[in-house]
């Protein structure tokens, strides 16, 4: 067993550090890069949010986050070893990096200090070399980058900054060198301890030790702690820091030095109290939402939810909605209880200490405090309606969501739902994009537990419904399966989704409906679904985009518009890929007729991870077939030959069932293989476009008890 025992509050803690950490960067944001003239002049101290003044959205796509929640991503997909390397780490960026799209800041070589580690990964540059100032120059290679991708490493090593420390060196060293990797230890090794030691100057303390005392981070740190024991104004030790660590000393885009100076500057001065934390560090200007992200972090593990609880409701606007923009499409949706179960069961597996799942994995279960896991009020014209987390009646050791309605009209329904896919309000989103799929899908089985009070005075209609992107993307309801809940009942909902016509889901929700006036409360304890879909993947007959945006994009074209096929893929140079589906999927049979037109290959794939974790069916101009697996590199399972010819259209089905692979080509079975040396169990779909370009008109997937 582990030495390192994980704390009784230690879920919770993960919890309050990724809400932290998206309030942070949600709050920074919409001012990231201003000078501190500049924010005081426009917009005075920063005591809370200011999107809506700015004009701009609150929740939004931003590099932060979804390299934060990506990257740490290496652990669970090699197995969980604490001897994860800085190369299997490189690999876990080229695994879910789609180059110009998602996570980074695509700024270009020798600019953008990331983009510049990716061009080195992608031309076979393994890291650690990928990152070093050798490579990258000094200054490139320790601007903020690293730093701002470092908290989870720090959340799943409670009490052991060791640990932390040594993770956030690996993950840094991917892209980054010198100082820049040794801020990223101090504030990794402080997270980690922050869940079992309260003093500030204690985790500083540690902080440090694990990087040279002759380092500039080093003697930075001791000169603001010096500062802060004779000036008690946190503006003045600001113009000494700008002095001697400002921009004008330390190059680059958004160099560590500077913006790591204010971390600590916001944390001493900040008097451990949230607001005032936040206030400090986004008001002194710079690198806005990564200094303030990381403080958030840092201070939600240190004082938990009830920390963040100073000043405005931080949490409320937020309603746990995160976005992570990636190649695994299916977790762009997600939110932060979500991400906390991620962490939380790397950290049981790395203490050796047994992981069970709240209500038997449930994707929508409620169990921490204040959790509403994106779930909102729809339209409605009835008032006096709350959305509350509260212990489950049934199970006061449990909670759930909780729908209390005061003036619930006769035959005026209440809805309440939470995004599967894209909402309309990020359709466009500013900066960074998001490239996501839903999370569910057609032939797909829902699951809902509810209870009605004691106290409700008459009996509701709960009815599960879901909003799929309609005609010009317009919303369009399904209503779905329901049950009449008296006083005191409790019930379980099923409903298999229905087929949508190729409309993308976007949302799911629960409709409440009284034949008279009502008051009393329904308690949602999960809701959850299971199994792969069976559907078809395709152009729908109402006109729409949104169809199509369901696709992550992964090629240098996709285009959907032509008459003759639904899909048509361009790739210039190299292997491309769309994907569509999620990790819950795991056996299922995938079928489509693909058209190559001027192309070297193409293919069809299975239990798809990202751009380089996954099976595939790949034909080409070498008169060859194959059943490759790309993991870690390439591998051919198995090898066939094939008479190549242009514009044929093939039809190819591939089955995964288990470590069984199985392929057919035009109704002829081609290869039945099994994978028993670390097989893909699970992943989405893929059409696969190398150098030239294909068509497709649709993509249907089948659950393997429905072939």
């Amino acid at each position: 067993m582990s030495l390192f025992a994980l704390p009784h509050d230690y879920t919770e803690r993960v919890y309050a550090g990724i809400l932290g950490k998206m309030i942070g960067v949600y709050l920074g944001r919409p001012f990231e890069g201003w000078t501190y003239e500049k924010i005081r002049a426009e917009l005075g101290d920063i005591m809370g949010y200011v999107h809506e003044k700015l004009g701009v959205p609150l929740i939004v796509t931003d590099d932060d986050l979804s390299g934060t929640f990506t990257f740490v991503r290496a652990l669970e997909d090699y197995a969980y070893t604490p001897d994860l390397t800085p190369a299997q780490i490189g690999q876990t960026w080229l695994n879910y990096i789609i180059e110009g799209r998602t996570i980074l800041w695509w700024g270009g070589m020798g600019n953008s200090t990331e983009h510049t580690a990716y061009l080195r990964l992608k031309r076979g540059i393994i890291a650690p070399a990928s990152g070093s100032s050798r490579l990258n120059s000094k200054e490139v290679a320790e601007q903020i980058g690293a730093q701002i991708f470092i908290d989870g490493w720090g959340m799943l090593s409670p009490g052991n900054p060791a640990q932390a420390a040594s993770l956030a060196q690996r993950a840094a060293s991917v892209s980054h060198d010198g100082e820049a990797i040794y801020a990223s230890q101090v504030l990794a090794a402080m997270e980690a301890l922050a869940f079992t030691e309260h003093d500030l100057h204690k985790l500083l303390d540690v902080g440090v030790s694990f990087i040279p005392q002759d380092s500039i981070t080093s003697q930075m740190i001791q000169d603001i702690r010096a500062w802060h024991r004779e000036e008690p104004d946190w503006r003045k030790t600001r113009l000494l820091l700008a002095e001697k660590y400002g921009y004008h000393k330390y190059g680059g885009n958004c160099h560590i030095i500077p913006n790591h100076a204010l971390i600590i500057l916001a944390l001493l001065y900040g008097e451990d109290q949230f607001q005032k934390t936040l206030m400090i560090v986004n008001t002194s200007g710079w690198d806005t939402d990564c200094n303030s992200g990381n403080v958030g972090c840092l201070l939600g593990i240190k004082n938990g939810l009830s920390g963040l609880s100073s000043g405005p409701d931080w949490r409320g606007p937020l309603g746990d909605r995160l976005y992570i923009s990636s190649a695994d499409g299916g977790r762009a949706i997600t939110d932060a209880v979500n991400e906390t179960y991620h962490l939380v069961k790397a950290a049981h597996i790395l203490t050796q200490t047994p992981f069970t799942p709240p209500k038997g994995g449930a994707r929508f279960h409620f169990s921490l405090p204040g959790s509403i896991q994106g779930f909102q009020f729809e339209a409605s014209t009835t008032s006096a309606l709350t959305l509350t987390n509260v212990p489950y009646p049934r199970n006061m050791h449990q909670r759930c969501l909780a729908v209390q309605y005061n003036e619930l009209s006769a035959n005026q329904p209440v809805c309440i739902a939470t995004p599967t896919f894209i909402p309309a309000d990020a359709i466009n989103m500013p900066g960074y994009s998001l490239e996501a799929s839903p999370t569910l899908y057609p032939g797909q089985h829902v699951q809902a537990r509810l209870l009605a009070d004691q106290e409700n005075n008459v009996p509701v209609t709960c009815q599960l419904f879901i909003r799929v992107y309609g005609a010009n993307d317009q919303p369009k309801v399904i209503p779905g399966s329901k049950v009449l809940l008296s006083a005191g009942e409790e019930s379980t909902i099923t409903w298999r989704i229905p087929d949508t016509a190729g409309a993308p889901i976007a949302a799911i929700g629960l409709q409440y409906k009284a034949e008279q006036a009502a008051q009393g409360c329904i308690y949602l304890d999960f809701l959850t679904w299971s199994g792969a879909p069976e559907v078809t993947l395709a152009r729908p007959k109402e006109k729409g985009t949104m169809w199509h945006r369901a696709w992550v994009n992964g090629v240098d074209q996709f285009e959907c518009w032509w008459p003759e096929e639904s899909y048509r893929l361009m790739q210039n140079s190299g292997r491309g890929l769309i994907i569509q589906g999620t990790r819950e999927w795991m056996d299922y049979r995938v079928k489509a007729t693909l058209t190559p037109h001027m192309a070297q290959a193409i293919g069809l794939g299975a239990r798809v991870q990202g751009m380089q974790r996954y099976y595939a069916l790949v034909m080409g101009q070498t008169n060859h077939v194959r059943l490759i697996k790309v993991l870690d590199g390439e591998i051919v399972l198995a090898e066939s030959y094939l008479v190549w010819v242009p514009d044929r259209h093939y039809a190819i089905v591939l089955q995964v069932t288990g470590s069984s692979i199985k392929a057919w080509i035009d109704g002829q079975q081609v290869f039945d293989v099994q994978d028993y040396t670390n097989p893909l169990l699970d992943g989405g779909v893929a059409l696969i476009c190398q150098e030239g370009r294909m068509g497709c008109d649709g993509v249907t997937i089948q659950r393997i008890d429905d072939v």
